[in-house]
């Protein structure tokens, strides 16, 4: 088989992954989340921000993204907590019925941030859910996906 899963030991026991021995360097990775909100709720888009009870929903996901980004470490049990060095998103209506969230975390680290990336993409996701259901529960995440890493052993870009 070649490859290993990288939290589980030789006894197959879960564990965090060693960092030790390992050289701090910079690492980056972006992560992209798609969204289905439908016509009705982004025909109610003004000046590309939703307005809605709960505030301003663009605006209120970013937020919730890096503050969800910041605590990777304490959500996902084995994930090493990390001070981030920067966590930005960029929140685009690609269609009539779609939202696509972009987010792009940075360190200078012995571990990369690609959990980081995926939870701030995620629950960015979320929050704009949350805040949208209250027009239609007909919202769907349909993906969330790593796009780009960089730093570490090796590598990633995906196309699309």
């Amino acid at each position: 088989m070649g490859k290993e899963f990288s939290h589980i030991d030789k006894s197959g026991q879960p564990g965090m992954v060693d960092v030790s021995k390992k050289k701090e360097s910079f690492r980056l990775a972006k992560a992209r989340a798609l969204v289905f909100l439908g016509e009705e709720i982004l025909s109610a888009l003004e000046n590309e921000e939703l307005q809605m009870p709960k505030g301003p929903v663009f605006q209120t996901a970013l937020i919730a993204g890096v503050m969800g980004a910041k605590q990777t470490g304490n959500l996902i049990p084995l994930c090493h907590p990390i001070g981030m060095d920067n966590c930005k998103f960029d929140i685009r209506v690609l269609d009539t019925a779609h939202v696509q969230i972009d987010c792009t975390a940075s360190v200078y680290a012995k571990t990369g941030v690609e959990m980081e990336a995926l939870t701030g993409a995620s629950v960015a996701a979320l929050t704009i859910y949350d805040m949208c259901k209250a027009m239609s529960h007909d919202i769907i995440i349909k993906e969330i996906k790593l796009m780009k890493k960089r730093g570490g052993k090796k590598d990633f870009l995906r196309d699309a």
